[in-house]
């Protein structure tokens, strides 16, 4: 009964048969999304790590060059689901983007430390980048976003200079062109979040102490009540930002927690972020047109 179930669990949510082995025996991935087309951009530590990619209607790669957007789920680097941000995707995709989420090496299923989910993080962005006709989008136009730690890896990907896979072609940019934040991670110092997984290391792969002239744009959300991610760290790094002369948009909401964001939450803050985000978008000339998403 269970090699049943494990078949049709398979049947359902991987298009390939090693995807299908990988997740039933190894349990080493998180399973594909059903609907979004399934691409693999990196393995290692005995895993094939996919993109879910949701495209527009009508989309044709040989015509023209949509932005587009990659998040990271959130999960202390722990664990964690590309499908936490399906939703984003499949509202961006509505709106002409190209959006995808990611799989990444976490400790609960690779046992590796952030130092590995940051660079996943930047292989991503530069497999993205490097296959942008396959995937039929402008390769200048393309955004990492994320939540909690997902957030931290999109971070990371825009303002960490180092932490580059070996034996990828350096040439192709691992830097996105812009950054979409969910209560992201992003001060790993001693006071900061996560500071005991990566201790003296934390200047490596600490967003908020990498800043410098060139990070993209990016816009974040927060709440007044995140237990994880003050607002006080917030606002450093917006300051850090501007002081660089990049632009980072910040929007704090009244008494919400960390993960006030996800869809089903109460308040519509799902709703009403990604309303703010395609303003964002918008403004950076990736979007057209007005947002059609409805706020209760």
């Amino acid at each position: 009964m269970i090699v049943i179930m494990k078949s049709l669990a398979c049947a359902l949510f991987l298009s390939t048969s090693f995807f299908c082995q990988s997740f039933a025996q190894k349990g080493k991935v998180a399973p594909p999304i059903k609907g979004a087309e399934h691409m693999a951009y990196k393995e290692a530590s005995g895993s094939k790590l996919i993109l879910n990619v949701f495209y527009p209607k009508g989309h044709n790669p040989k015509k023209g060059k949509r932005p587009a957007i990659v998040f990271f789920f959130g999960g202390g680097w722990s664990g964690g689901n590309p499908a936490q941000f399906a939703p984003h995707c499949e509202y961006l995709a509505s709106r002409g983007m190209v959006a995808m989420t990611a799989d990444y090496r976490v400790r609960s299923r690779q046992g590796t430390p952030p130092f590995e989910c940051v660079k996943d993080g930047k292989s991503a962005v530069r497999w993205i980048r490097k296959n942008a006709g396959k995937l039929g989008i402008d390769p200048k136009r393309l955004a990492a976003g994320g939540g909690s730690a997902g957030g931290h890896v999109a971070a990371a990907t825009g303002t960490v200079p180092g932490l580059e896979e070996e034996g990828e072609d350096a040439s192709v940019s691992s830097k996105p062109d812009a950054l979409v934040l969910f209560n992201p991670v992003y001060d790993n110092g001693p006071k900061g979040y996560g500071h005991e997984r990566v201790k003296d290391r934390y200047k490596e792969i600490s967003p908020i102490h990498n800043i410098r002239k060139g990070v993209p744009p990016a816009i974040v959300f927060l709440g007044d009540q995140d237990k994880l991610i003050p607002v006080s760290t917030a606002e450093k790094f917006k300051s850090l930002m501007e002081k660089a002369g990049s632009r980072s948009d910040l929007h704090v909401y009244k008494d919400q927690p960390h993960g006030f964001f996800n869809q089903g939450k109460k308040g519509n803050y799902y709703e009403k972020t990604v309303l703010e985000m395609d303003k964002f978008l918008i403004s950076l000339g990736w979007l057209k047109g007005k947002p059609t998403i409805q706020v209760p």
